[in-house]
Formats: structure tokens, sequence, C-alpha cells
């Protein structure tokens, strides 16, 4: 792309277009399957097709972009692919508001939201785009499921949900409001239902050892919360044997990684489901006493989420029943309480209250005995209370007390003689246990990839033979939000079994879509493959992902699913390595100013930050805020992260409209560290676009000189252009390290900030000063061009220099060097002057010129008692 001239003002809705429409017209961004070579593959977290893009968007894509451009300069090639998470729940949600398909709502946002993508100017391979709803891509899915499956790494069972029983569909523990509905309003049931499930708990030890082969490349703070999630713990399971064996003859057996606490135990609490709990209240009912079967169904009624159960209201009843104290034989109650669920462990938990914080509420409020058992003493010294909870309490400091023969243990000592005496006595096992659970992927929804199986009244679960593979999800249906529509599409669900030939009824569950999302990154490898899920040479050649970019609300689940597909399909033969993302970078959020009012009831109506007018004081503080819609005042809310619900995000399509895709890029990368939350503000992106205009200004007002000197003879250089020079290669050094080490953008901007304020002040008085200039104006060019791609390749053409050819600069370290140096000079610790000096002078000259100084005399008003001098900075005389 070449013109003819250029304005002499930046006009970023007149260049970047054309730009854009270059770099499409040359396929300039497209790479091959297989590639020789340096090359680098760079990848952001897919978007959902909301329909709009959002300022976290444009900031995560704007990375990955940076990064992108920079390796493409320093010579390689470089895969950057876009596509879109297109199955879920907000589409169907959106439907039966709108009354249309999914499938039409989702693809008309693809259609707009791409616009506003390549509006933003990345250097994006369209050709691998896309979209997870289609059968091409969930195909494969569908293929791993059924290999998965045959090998025993799925499995169907009973499981526990939240039903809403007016919109006959599973709820997800936050869609569960108050125990109702939050679509519906309807009172949430909890109901056993089959539903599918990955043995992702077969690869936790994996899943935790290779954390630490990601150590280099990840934050510490993301390996914790991994680390954390799959949580690894070596305990013991003990049994307490049944008191009553006529009643319940099993016992209760349960995980526990305190075992030193085991003589503290004064009940045992089952979950509401449990065995013992329902032979209680059937017992209980036949009596006549129906109480405990309805708190059983008051506790089945609740949320089944952990973390709610960890902040609600303790609530138990006893069974009558027992069981014995393993080591004294004593009789135990054992009690239903909420606080434990059926889904974690055995259903069962032995009760320390003095030394377990929910045991001990529990406990306090049914007036249960509480025994400490060690004498954990805390930082005050403060005695053991039964009343009054204290951290130290469950500390695994102290020593055993109150333990008989076990006192004066320590934790690892008490263990193991609990061990000891337990195990051969068969009550007492060492366990390793994990707090990770098998991954649920059924969804009873719509839009989302068919599960491929099939129910057969003899056969039982069948796999849709691979030939049959994809089950196509019909795309035409309206869902009117009365549980799955795919329930009543007899053309969908009827077919026969595989196995026997008989009717059978197709699976109309839909899987997750964190399913979609965790092999993606992949299927970019060779999206167009039709002989499987990766094409051997494709991931071969691009995989592992060398960088993932996304939000740090990604960091547990949709990373650990992602590390886990990855060794599902390495286990299949479909890819190499154990990880998928060699290194990540976590953006922080996008905040910007909240503005509302209050009405008498507590309601608040937020103004989204573009509908108001602001008073500032003259440091730019905001002194007031007006709805400009009535011209009164509102409430300044502070800064919070951009959303909906606070009605404060920014259209980036407004800000691109204004000041162009190239601001837009350089704010958002210069704003704050990509790690670090960005504050919004309107006055930074007016200093972004100011600074875009001032480098217009420098290289256009260059060529009007038409000076067209480029040899630098660096052995009669004056000394500006040897500061120019080494300003300029100082600069290509720190952008460099900045962008592909620390990822520190922001610092990369401000470097290239300080090397354009040099450029202005330099002025050229022959061709080699012309030719130094020339070097620093094109150095800042190709330096901007990861930032501010649009306006650096339309000037650089002006230069004879192609963007998508040049490479980045070398550093010459020869103009690294100094031959002069600034001292400063003090008198008693004061500046008084400064000098420019040889590198190599001695002290002795040193102290002569900084007394000779002028403006440094009038201040010697006797002998100097002490000269100081400080190598390369400072003189410091006393007087």
């Amino acid at each position: 792309m070449t013109t003819s001239h250029i304005d002499s003002e930046y006009q970023a809705s007149a260049i970047e277009p054309q730009v854009q429409q270059d770099w499409d017209n040359r396929k300039v961004f497209k790479v091959a399957d297989t590639v020789e070579g340096k090359h680098r593959y760079i990848l952001s977290m897919f978007p959902y097709p909301s329909g709009k893009l959002h300022m976290g968007h444009v900031r995560n894509y704007t990375i990955g972009d940076v990064i992108s451009r920079f390796h493409r300069l320093k010579g390689e090639t470089v895969l950057q692919p876009m596509g879109w998470d297109a199955f879920g729940l907000p589409a169907e949600n959106a439907a039966i508001a709108h009354q249309v398909a999914p499938a039409k709502w989702t693809f008309e946002n693809i259609a707009y939201m791409r616009d506003q993508l390549k509006k933003l100017g990345l250097s994006v391979d369209w050709d691998r785009e896309f979209a997870t709803c289609t059968p091409e891509y969930y195909h494969w899915e569908q293929w791993l499921f059924v290999q998965l499956y045959k090998k025993g790494l799925i499995y169907r069972k009973l499981s526990t949900v939240n039903w809403d029983p007016v919109d006959q569909t599973v709820l997800a523990n936050e869609q569960v409001e108050n125990g109702r509905g939050w679509r519906s309003g309807a009172l949430v049931e909890k109901r056993d239902i089959p539903m599918y499930y990955f043995r992702i708990t077969d690869y936790a030890q994996e899943l935790l050892d290779d954390l630490d082969t990601l150590k280099d490349g990840w934050p510490q703070q993301v390996l914790t919360m991994q680390r954390n999630w799959i949580g690894r713990s070596t305990g013991m399971d003990i049994t307490f044997p049944s008191a009553n064996p006529a009643i319940y003859a099993d016992g209760l057996t349960v995980y526990t990684t305190r075992a030193d606490t085991l003589m503290g135990v004064t009940y045992v609490a089952v979950a509401a489901e449990h065995p013992m709990a329902l032979k209680a209240a059937a017992l209980q009912s036949e009596a006549g006493n129906p109480e405990l079967a309805a708190f059983i169904e008051e506790c089945r009624m609740g949320s089944v989420a952990e973390a709610d159960l960890a902040t609600a209201e303790k609530k138990g009843m006893a069974t009558g029943l027992f069981v014995k104290h393993p080591v004294t034989g004593e009789d135990l109650p054992v009690w239903i309480a909420n606080y434990v669920l059926m889904s974690y462990g055995s259903g069962a938990v032995m009760a320390v209250p003095a030394h377990d914080e929910r045991d001990f509420e529990f406990a306090n409020k049914f007036n249960l005995p509480i025994k400490q058992v060690i004498d954990a003493q805390g930082a005050d010294d403060a005695a053991y209370s039964a009343t009054e909870w204290q951290e130290w309490y469950g500390s695994k400091d102290g020593k055993l007390v109150n333990s008989g023969e076990f006192d004066g243990l320590a934790f690892q000592a008490a263990y193991d003689a609990f061990l000891a005496k337990l195990e051969p006595q068969a009550l007492a096992n060492s366990k390793v246990q994990f707090r990770l659970r098998d991954w649920g992927v059924s969804r009873q929804r719509y839009w989302g990839c068919p599960i491929p199986m099939i129910n057969c009244n003899s056969c039982g679960q069948v796999t849709v033979p691979e030939d049959q593979l994809p089950v196509v999800l019909p795309t035409d249906v309206v869902p009117d939000g009365s549980g799955n529509p795919l329930n009543k599409m007899p053309e969908f669900y009827e077919t026969k079994c595989p196995s026997c030939g008989g009717d059978a009824r197709r699976e109309t569950d839909t899987l997750d879509t964190f399913v979609e999302s965790s092999w993606y990154y992949a299927r970019y490898a060779s999206p167009d493959f039709t002989g499987g899920m990766v094409k051997p040479e494709a991931a071969q050649s691009w995989l592992p992902v060398n960088q993932y970019i996304g939000g740090v609300e990604h960091a547990i689940l949709h990373l650990l699913y992602a590390r886990f597909f990855h060794k599902l399909m390495r286990d299949e033969g479909v890819v190499q390595g154990n990880e998928p993302f060699t290194n990540l970078l976590t953006q922080g959020m996008v905040l910007a100013d909240t503005f509302y009012r209050e009405a008498e009831n507590g309601k608040k109506t937020w103004f989204n930050p573009a509908d108001i007018e602001l008073e500032r004081d003259e440091k730019g503080r905001i002194l007031s805020a007006k709805y400009s819609g009535d011209g009164q005042e509102v409430v300044i809310g502070g800064q919070e992260k951009m959303s909906k619900s606070k009605n404060n995000g920014i259209d980036p399509q407004a800000i691109i409209d204004q000041y162009g895709a190239d601001t837009a890029r350089v704010f958002m990368m210069f704003a704050a560290p990509p790690d670090q939350s960005l504050e919004w503000s309107d006055a930074g992106v007016e200093g972004a676009n100011r600074f875009l205009k001032r480098v217009w200004r420098l290289a256009a007002g260059f060529l009007e000189k038409g000076n067209q000197a480029t040899t630098i003879d660096t052995a009669n250089l004056s000394k500006d252009a040897q500061d120019l020079r080494r300003k300029t290669h100082e600069t290509i050094q720190k952008v460099g390290d900045d962008i592909e080490r620390r990822h520190a953008f922001n610092t990369a901007i401000a470097a290239l900030m300080e090397l354009l304020n040099a450029s202005n002040k330099f002025e050229a008085k022959d061709d080699n000063d012309a030719a130094v200039a020339r070097e620093a104006i094109t150095t800042l060019l190709t330096l901007l061009a990861p930032f501010a791609p649009h306006l650096s390749q339309t000037l650089l053409t002006q230069f004879g220099l192609e963007l998508t050819t040049v490479e980045f600069p070398q550093v010459d370290e020869s103009a690294l060097t100094r031959n002069t140096q600034t001292i400063v000079v003090q008198v008693n610790g004061k500046l008084r002057g400064k000098l420019d000096v040889a590198v190599d002078i001695s002290k002795d000259e040193l102290l002569a010129l900084a007394k000779a100084l002028p403006e440094v005399q009038q201040f010697l008003t006797g002998p100097t008692k002490k000269e100081i001098v400080v190598p390369n900075k400072l003189v410091n005389l006393v007087v």
C-alpha cells in the first residue's frame, strides 16, 4: 500500500479502513497448518457472541495483538486465531425473550461482533474462525465423548440437583436466589436425576503434579488457586461401628484429615440423603412421628452449593440411632446436619466441636458435648472456652490432652498412633483424597452439543456409532422456557438401538458449554480438518499455545478443564505433551465511574457515564455530576468493574468512531499494567490521541522537508545527534524487554513518548543529523506498530518501509556508550550547578572544574572541609 502524499494532521477515520482493507486483500496474517522456522501461537480466550464488544474484550484482544505483532516484527510466524464460544444459556434466554431461534440470534451477533473486532485492527487469521455451535466443530467433541465412554472415563449416575418445577430445568447454584428459581420465582426442589460425568478425579494427581511444570510461565496466584481447587489431602478413613446393628448394620465410615482429634468426637453428623438418615426417618414415620422425614425434605429443598452451606444457619435433628467410638466403645449420637453434603466424601463427618468451627456452632446450638483434646493455646495465650470460637482451636500445633493413652502426642505422632491401633481391627486406613469432584457435564438445555448416547430399555446406555456422528442439533427451534424442547421432538429423540435394533430414545441432555471451550485452542491448529479433532501434523506444529491471555475469573474451572482435556486428547493420540498453555497472562478488570439515584424504597437507578455531565476541579477530580436528560444531580458511586448491572460500560465503537482504534489500543495498553485493574478515563483517552497526533506531526514534518539522507556517519556526530542516537537505541532495548519479558506495555509506551519528545527537540543541521532523525522516527514508528498498527503502517510506507516485512530494530551497542556525562555540583548538599564532562575525567580535574563554576563559587565562603565525589553522579563541597 502506497500513498502519494501525507496529510499534515492525523485522521484515524481516513487511514484505518484503508489499512484494514489492505490487510484483508493481501491475507497478511494467514498462516499454514504446518510451518517451518521460528513460530509462535498467541491466543486470547474466545468471546461469547453476546452481541456487542465490551472494554474487557478490547483489552484482552489488544494485549494478544500487541504480543503477536511484536513477535512478527522479530521475524516469527505467528498464529493468532479467533472464534466463538457459541452454545449456552444466554442465547437460549434471549431466544425465549425475543421468540427467535438461538441459532439465528447467535449468528447475527457473531456477524456484528466480527465487524467490531476487525475494526480494532487485530492481526487475526480470520480463515481459521469457527463457532462451537456448528456440527463441524462439535462432531469431534462427540467423537471424543464416545471414546471416553468406552474406556470408562465417562459414566452415568444419579445426581442431586436444583430443579425448577415451573421451567422444568436444572439450575446452577448461582441461579437459585433465596430458594427460588432466578427466572420463574418458583420454589426450587432438590431432585435426583441421571447425569453424565467425566472422571476428572482419575487425573487429579497428574493435574496437581504438572502445575510444577508451569511455574515459570503462569501467575503464582493462578497456580495456587488450581492447587487449592484440586485439594489433595492425606488423611484417614475411620469406621464408627453401628450401636444398633439390628437396624443399621454397616456403621459409618468417615474421612478426616484430623485423626489426631478422634478422642474429641462427641457426635457424628450425616447428610439428609444418607442411608442411615433415611432408615431412621422411615422407622420414626412408622411409629407415627413424621418430623425427621419432614426435616429431610426441608434439607432437600436447600442449595447444594458447598459455599452456601458454609454460611447458612446450622440446622439439625437427632436420628435416634447411635454409633460406637472406635477407641472407647462409647455410644455417640447420629445427627442429620444441613452442613453435611451427600456428594462429598461418604456423606458423614465425625464431629469434634472443640476443634472445628462448624461442629462448634452446631454443638452449641443443640447443647451437644464439647470436649477439648488439643492444648491449642492462641497467640494471646488465652484458655480454651466452650462458649466462644477462636481460630486457633483448629490448630495442628498443640499436643493431645484428655485423650487417655494418646496424651502428649503431637499431630503426626497421634495420626500414626491411631492408625497403628485401629488398622489391625479394620477400623481405619490411611487415604489420599482430593477436594476435586468428577465433572458433571449433563445440561437439561436445548442450546448445546447433543450428548451422543442412546437409551435402550434392553441394552441400557449405548454410544452412538461413530459413522452416525455428528448427532446434529436442530437449529430452527424456538424454546418457550418450559423445559428442554428436545423432549417434545419425537423426530429428534426417536431412534433405534445400535446394539439390538429395538426402539430406543436418543439422549436429550446437552453438554456443559465448558466442554467446547476446553479444546477449542487445539481445533484452531486445523479448523477445516475432517478426519479428527486436530490434524496430527498441525498439532505437532502449533501446540502447545505459547501465550494464553484471558480474565482471572477463568483461573479455576476453564483452565482446569482445558488442562484435563489436553491430557484426554493426549491419551487418545490426538495431541502431544502434557499441558495446553505454556504461558498465561491474566488481565485485570476494566473499571469505570458509576452514577446513580436512589428511590425512597432503596432501589437504585444507574446512569451511563456517557449521559453524565461532570464538573471537575483544577486537578481533574469530579466535583459534581448531573444527568444530561434532566440536568439534575446524581450520586457519584465511585469506580467499579464495567457491567450491565451498574450501567457503566463504555461502548468501544463510540471510542473508535471518535478517536480511532489506535487511540483505544494505546490508551488500553498505557493506562495500567495488563494484570492490574484499568481505570477508564476520558482524559486518558484524549491523552493517547494527543500522543498519536504528535507522532504524526513529527513524521509528516520530517517528510515535508524531503531530506533523503539515510546513512549515518557515526564517527562525526554532533553531541545532540549522539544523544538522540543513544535515546533511540536505549528505547529499542527497553521496548523489546518490556513487551517480550515483562509484558509491561505501559512502560514501553512511556519510553516511546520519551523518544518522541527527544526527536521533537532535535534540530537537524546537516545530512548526518537528518539521517539520525530519520532513524529515530522510523524506529519510533516500528516500535509503536504493535500498539498503533494503522498509524505506523501508513507513516512507514511514506519512508519506503513495509510494516509486514520490516523487522524489529537491532540495538547498536556503540550508540549506547556515553562519551560525556552530566555531573551535579552541590554545596553543603544543595544543588548549585551542573557540569558536562568526559566520562573518563580524573577526580582532581572534576573537582577543579566544579569549584571553578561561577554559580558554585559564590557559595564557597571559606575553605572546603570535605570534598565528596560520587562517580558518574555528583560532587558535594562541604564548607
